[in-house]
């Protein structure tokens, strides 16, 4: 009875992981087909000077008397009613609008991987804060990215470029690294500020491509490359390379770098590209004396520096994730488990 017992939950959890496997494979097939529906989600916004008010109070309240800490806060609750009531009156008067007494400032992020995936979130955000811009506000582009592609860094510059050609401010942030096209994106601000220890520059292009036409060869496998245009193909996985083809290739790499080169020299005028044009990095003290980055100074420092004079709010567009989406994660979810009980239970005293 034991034996039956035993392999009755074995045939049960098999089953078990096997349908979360067809689970799994089917979300993945619904999400790939997601790419050719719409794309669906929200703008979320939050207002920064009510977080760290919060923060604030919550400290206060720890660290603080009861009595010292019921005085502050009465203090203040006056202090803003005064202020309110001040405004009102200059709003009367028709000096002032209260609604335009605070400027803003409107905080982004944009995390880079090698194919810029965040720029779909990025247009949406500009798209949705630039209609909303008053005159004296200002943006921070909160820009983590190492580099990747060049097509696609390209169009996420474009789009900060949209901020620029409206003349609104726009402040760059790098608290950890803007390497190759992430400093092609940042340069595009009026401003980079930069963590002392970030990782700047990097403005080089690079192509690497393995070539296995010799271990075909060793083989005995032929591999036909057909191609109209005598540079369709230069260099390629699995025929053999030519040094006219390494040629046009470098030729191409350096055309990409002038353009390169040509961008940052149009968005910084004042630095000495060729001088930092190398492909070498620098971190944010050394960044400052090239001239690659304007300022040493973290985003948070910059953020709360700004809290006491503008109303800061944070907007970030957040995708919606489809059923399907939700499915195969929940898939994943229970196969995790399941392979964990078995693994549990193959362990166990019988194993």
């Amino acid at each position: 009875m034991e034996y039956l017992y035993e392999y009755g939950l074995f045939l049960a959890q098999a089953i078990t992981l096997v349908a979360a496997i067809l689970l799994v494979i089917s979300g993945i097939v619904a999400i790939s087909q997601r790419h050719k529906m719409d794309q669906h989600g929200h703008i979320e916004i939050r207002k920064l000077n009510e977080k760290y008010r919060h923060t604030s109070d919550v400290i206060r309240h720890t660290v603080n008397a009861p009595d010292a800490y019921k005085a502050a806060m009465k203090a203040r609750r006056k202090a803003e009613k005064a202020e309110q009531k001040a405004a009102r009156k200059r709003a009367k008067s028709g000096k002032e609008q209260p609604e335009t007494e605070r400027k803003r400032l409107y905080v982004l992020d944009f995390d880079g991987d090698i194919k810029a995936s965040a720029t779909e979130h990025l247009r949406e955000e500009i798209s949705a804060v630039l209609p909303e811009i008053r005159p004296g506000d200002e943006i921070l582009l909160r820009l983590e990215s190492p580099g990747g592609l060049v097509h696609s860094y390209g169009l996420a510059s474009s789009q900060l470029r949209r901020i620029t050609d409206a003349e609104v401010p726009l402040t760059v942030a790098v608290d950890k690294v803007a390497a190759s096209g992430g400093y092609m994106m940042a340069c595009v601000g009026q401003r980079i500020i930069s963590a002392p220890f970030a990782v700047i520059g990097s403005i080089g292009v690079l192509a690497q491509i393995p070539n296995f036409h010799r271990l075909l060869q060793k083989h005995d496998i032929d591999f036909e490359l057909l191609t109209a245009g005598e540079y369709k193909r230069t260099l390629t996985l699995f025929g053999e390379n030519t040094d006219k083809g390494r040629e046009k290739f470098v030729e191409d790499l350096e055309t990409t770098h002038t353009l390169f080169k040509t961008f940052i020299g149009e968005n910084r005028p004042a630095l000495d590209v060729e001088k930092v044009a190398t492909g070498e990095i620098w971190y944010g003290r050394d960044a400052l004396e090239v001239g690659l980055v304007d300022e040493l100074q973290t985003s948070d420092a910059f953020v709360q520096q700004q809290l006491k004079d503008k109303d800061v709010f944070e907007v970030r567009f957040v995708q919606k994730k489809h059923w399907q989406e939700k499915l195969g994660l929940a898939a994943e979810s229970a196969i995790e488990r399941a392979v964990l009980k078995l693994w549990q239970h193959n362990r166990g005293p019988h194993a």
